[in-house]
């Protein structure tokens, strides 16, 4: 028997080796893990130009897409759309802009994940000024959107999980930390139940 592991979502990073300097994979594979995944794909689009792609993501198997800031010109029209679709709709920053760029998009999303290492690459080292981007954003999630989830990405391991989840995040993103371990399934235990 499969032991069956505490996460709550599965992350999935796609890179076109445009927008982020590494390629991962696209539709077919995800709809090879939505075939076997008894939980929500969580897509995270790390792409030039996503809106060309928002059905396709949906017809693969996508349940929440997030798109970067830094990619769409016409964000509110792409979150729309998102929702449109029939996913949760979620925004990406990437570590060196303001969270307060996103003041104006928080009430539509479901949604925010704060990059705390540039995306493109597992294994970076987490950047210690995540914790106040994280604060300063559930500062304004109280105003704007208290129901909006705050999902925190890179360098997530059980060293900082308490302290991000005491920050304000929601949604714990690890990669490395889960892969690398000679106990999958108990990494996950431990940070989530850590934070």
């Amino acid at each position: 028997m499969v032991n069956q592991s505490e996460a709550d979502l599965f992350h999935v990073d796609v890179m076109d080796g445009h927008f982020v300097p590494n390629i991962s994979f696209g539709f077919s594979i995800i709809q090879q893990i939505k075939s076997v995944a008894k939980k929500p794909l969580d897509v995270h689009l790390m792409i030039s130009n996503p809106d060309h792609y928002l059905e396709d993501f949906k017809n693969a198997g996508a349940d929440w897409l997030s798109v970067h800031y830094e990619t769409c010109p016409h964000l509110h029209r792409s979150v729309q759309r998102i929702k449109k679709l029939g996913m949760k709709a979620g925004v990406v920053i990437n570590p060196h802009n303001n969270v307060g760029l996103l003041k104006g998009i928080l009430p539509d999303v479901d949604f925010v994940l704060l990059m705390s290492v540039n995306p493109g690459f597992g294994g970076q080292h987490f950047i210690e000024g995540t914790y106040e981007r994280i604060r300063t954003l559930h500062s304004m999630k109280q105003d704007l959107n208290p129901d909006l989830l705050i999902e925190v990405d890179g360098g997530v391991d059980t060293s900082n999980a308490e302290a991000l989840v005491r920050a304000g995040a929601d949604i714990l993103v690890a990669g490395s930390a889960v892969f690398h371990s000679d106990n999958p399934a108990e990494t996950i235990s431990r940070i989530k139940h850590l934070g």
